[in-house]
């Protein structure tokens, strides 16, 4: 027997034992109802009989359940086939309340001795004749009820298949949205890589060009071997940025500073992958581009309670400039890969620094684990 096959013949004794249990409860109640209405009228019943007389319809209904069922299932209600499905189960119906009333009855005409002198004086014919019209509404009634609670479990099921499956697409929509915005963004560092190699070379710098294709070889295969990946710890995408910024200082060789300083505790943090690089790639394209001057681009990072707090800050002379406002390709989408990734939990803000260039400070809800979303 295998392992599913095991789990259904569990499920299967489980809801046998729920049937029977939901039986016996309405069984005990009608007995009671039927006994204490037999005593008010005057009528000398005994509490057996009147368990006899009802326990048994209530039990064979509990085992003609999982015939209703699947019934239900083969016949289900729909609005096009409303009134067909509803005469076919009318039809079924009756079938099994008479099957129902066949075998109650042999149950009550075997233990006849047990009944009141005026009904164990009736015919066999008599007596299944007024048995069988007395308890065709309680057994349609019975029928409907057990149909009824099919009914409602099977459009449930189909309701949490399409949600589940509405829910498998949301995600597989995420996850497609979020790889085309990183792809767009892998290119830039490449064309400024390029750049920095192509320079070398112009200027006979043969090994550090190599050394600088080695570097690009590395980030490439970073790229590569994890662009499954959503979300990386900090410390991963710090050292991505440090290999990056260690190409661009090649182009801008003495001009460019950087500086990284991130909390112990924010090491192990989930961010989302290359998150980072667009904003240093910002601030050096507008802010250390365009000086001359010795410049600065640091990275820092702390944890505010449950939020993780990451600023790239530049020297440069502060925002100026559609693109530095945040609609450039870069920014515009970093924004929304955090916008379907967090939604309202994040957010990405530009200003100009205290005394000179500018401040990037992305704010994300602080987590270890990776996002579901992969």
């Amino acid at each position: 027997m295998t392992a599913d096959s095991g789990k259904g013949a569990t499920r299967l004794r489980w809801r046998m034992l729920q049937g029977f249990a939901i039986a016996t409860a309405l069984g005990v109640i009608a007995a009671s109802q039927h006994y204490v209405s037999a005593r008010v009228e005057g009528e000398s019943v005994a509490f057996v009989a009147a368990v006899l007389m009802t326990m048994p319809f209530w039990y064979l209904w509990a085992l003609l359940a999982p015939v209703v069922f699947w019934l239900a299932r083969r016949l289900p209600l729909e609005k096009t086939r409303l009134v067909s499905r509803g005469i076919a189960h009318l039809a079924l119906a009756i079938v099994l309340s008479s099957v129902h009333t066949a075998i109650i009855f042999q149950i009550i005409w075997a233990s006849r001795a047990q009944l009141s002198d005026t009904v164990a004086e009736l015919s066999y014919l008599s007596l299944f004749m007024a048995y069988a019209s007395y308890q065709l509404s309680s057994n349609l009634l019975a029928y409907s009820a057990i149909a009824g609670v099919a009914h409602a479990l099977d459009y449930y099921r189909r309701y949490r298949e399409r949600e589940l499956a509405t829910t498998r697409l949301s995600e597989q929509l995420a996850q497609a949205q979020i790889r085309a915005l990183r792809m767009q963004l892998n290119p830039h560092f490449l064309f400024n890589a390029m750049n920095s190699i192509a320079m070398l070379v112009r200027h006979q710098q043969r090994d550090e060009a190599v050394r600088t294709i080695a570097g690009l070889s590395d980030l490439l295969r970073y790229v590569l071997e994890d662009t499954r990946e959503v979300e990386v710890p900090l410390r991963q995408e710090l050292d991505f940025v440090e290999r990056y910024l260690a190409i661009e200082q090649v182009r801008f060789q003495d001009r460019l500073e950087v500086k990284i300083d991130a909390d112990h505790d924010t090491l192990d943090a989930q961010v989302p992958n290359l998150i980072l690089q667009p904003l240093v790639e910002n601030a050096i394209r507008h802010g250390i581009a365009k000086r001359t001057a010795a410049s600065l681009v640091a990275i820092k990072a702390h944890r505010n309670d449950d939020v993780l707090v990451l600023d790239v800050i530049d020297d440069g002379p502060g925002l100026a400039g559609v693109d530095r406002l945040g609609n450039g390709v870069g920014i515009s989408n970093t924004r929304a890969r955090l916008a379907q990734l967090y939604g309202n939990q994040q957010k990405l803000d530009l200003r100009n620094a205290v005394s000179q260039g500018a401040v990037a400070t992305l704010t994300l809800p602080f987590h270890t684990e990776p996002l579901a979303v992969q």
